[in-house]
């Protein structure tokens, strides 16, 4: 994936696991049966409002809480093409990544970009661009190997696709 663009979903700080997929619907491992209960508790609407390629916008420590998979796989089921974020909780960040979700860390864009802007990344050159705005922003772009993980769709897919 080189690039993502959409409209963005925009929270704040400390978003843990069980808000992303709270524990009553983790009795299910169907990826569409977890995207159809993303974010519930904190957007009861996020689900019928998602499209596919929107970006999820955060604060800071997106993703603590618990180690659950459940969490990525549910915000990228749910047609999300990546997560910007001030920073992420380490465990949710390698889950992502395991799971072929980008997400980036750009504290300027975390705070500038609003609820329902348009947004563009390039991944390869770590530029956020909100195109509501015309600001610009910059994250760290992803090491090759992160990259062949991600456009694999996954940890365990790229390892199929090296044997």
């Amino acid at each position: 994936m080189e690039e993502a663009r959409g409209r963005v979903h925009k929270y704040g700080d400390n978003i843990d696991t069980d808000v992303i997929i709270p524990a009553r619907y983790l009795n299910s491992s169907d990826p569409a049966e977890l995207a159809a209960h993303c974010m519930v508790d904190i957007d009861p609407e996020f689900a019928g409002r998602v499209q596919q390629g929107d970006i999820i916008v955060g604060g800071e420590n997106f993703g603590c809480g618990s180690s659950r998979e459940h969490a990525p796989i549910a915000i990228k089921a749910s047609g999300v093409s990546c997560v910007i974020a001030a920073t992420f909780a380490r465990i949710f960040y390698r889950n992502a990544i395991n799971i072929g979700l980008p997400i980036l860390e750009s504290p300027e864009a975390s705070r500038a970009i609003a609820d329902g802007d348009e947004v563009e990344v390039d991944f390869q050159s770590g530029t956020i661009r909100d195109i509501t705005t015309g600001e610009e922003f910059r994250a760290h772009p992803f090491p090759e190997f992160i990259r062949r993980i991600i456009d694999a769709g996954g940890l365990l897919a790229s390892l199929r696709e090296e044997a």
